[in-house]
């Protein structure tokens, strides 16, 4: 039976509190995947192997890490006796680190992100049972690319977003709904399985680019509200005056509704443009999308929440 690489990275999955009653007045990142796994008796016979990468809250999840991931997963799922990979990971930005890997690895073996919302200390813990799945979900051969496992459901890293601040069914797939479950080990498909191609995933320019950079091209979220008037997005410009590094190479735009954006914002933002920015327009309601629109000048995020789409035009300045 081929092995599947757990890569720790921290999260509420391995936090730690100081009462079992106490599911928000945690440390989070404190306990080890080796920990982890002594938990779940049911992973003792299964071919595993396991690598700490890091113990961090991932509110504070940066490119370093990023870049340290992918090098990993991309090392070991060219390895033949590895069936697929499993990250632990928090939750606040596990959306993007899963849209991340898929757009930089684009994997054809499964890469499996997994979570808790409670501590690993707490009195009805959901870290385990997720982490039981997830090795589950890795060993599927149906399976390819990356995909969030949580509360017995399967999503894709492009549909796959955190939509509530405490249940453990925190995460759901919007308007594209889960793909799959896991039951009992095993793993039952909501929609057919979309296997990664070989030729999508042989070309690896965009990953040696990613561990070629420093950093990821400057891109900021700002956001269409009522009274918007552009004052950061000038705040922005004018601050490059001063040091050009402050000037964004990018800006996304949570806009209302359909991609619509305060009159004042959106003059800021064709300011931004006559600069040199790239401004892309993604909705920030929860569910749908901006519909394209040719005759609109800020493009639209090609259905991309603003978070991955922050992410999304980064990585294509990078490849500029």
């Amino acid at each position: 039976m081929k092995r599947r690489v757990i890569l720790g990275t921290g999260g509420t999955i391995a936090g730690r509190s100081n009462r079992q009653s106490d599911n928000v007045g945690y440390v989070a990142g404190e306990v080890r995947v080796e920990d982890l796994m002594a938990s779940v008796p049911a992973l003792s016979s299964m071919c595993l192997e396991v690598e700490q990468l890091d113990q961090i809250d991932s509110k504070d999840m940066g490119f370093a890490l990023w870049k340290r991931l992918a090098e990993r997963v991309a090392h070991h799922v060219a390895r033949e006796d590895v069936a697929g990979v499993v990250i632990t990971h928090g939750t606040d930005t596990l959306e993007e680190t899963a849209y991340f890997l898929e757009r930089v690895l684009r994997p054809v073996k499964p890469v499996v992100i997994t979570c808790a919302m409670r501590p690993s200390t707490a009195l009805v813990p959901d870290g385990p049972q997720n982490l039981l799945d997830a090795v589950n979900a890795a060993g599927c051969v149906d399976l390819s690319g990356v995909v969030v496992v949580c509360a017995g459901l399967v999503h894709r890293a492009e549909h796959v977003a955190k939509v509530h601040s405490y249940r453990v069914d925190a995460f759901d797939s919007g308007d594209a709904g889960p793909m799959a479950c896991v039951e009992e080990g095993e793993v039952r498909w909501f929609h057919p399985p979309q296997r990664t191609s070989v030729t999508s995933a042989g070309d690896t320019t965009l990953l040696h680019q990613v561990l070629a950079a420093e950093a990821m091209p400057r891109v900021d979220i700002v956001t269409s509200h009522a009274d918007a008037d552009g004052g950061m997005v000038r705040a922005l410009l004018a601050a490059s005056a001063v040091d050009a590094a402050h000037l964004p190479r990018g800006l996304v735009v949570a806009a209302t509704g359909n991609g619509t954006v305060h009159r004042a914002l959106e003059a800021a933002l064709r300011e931004a443009q006559q600069r040199g920015v790239r401004v892309i327009r993604a909705t920030r309601c929860a569910r749908g999308r901006v519909i394209p629109d040719a005759a609109n000048p800020l493009h639209d995020s090609a259905g991309l929440s603003p978070v991955k789409a922050r992410l999304a035009l980064a990585l294509d300045l990078l490849s500029e």
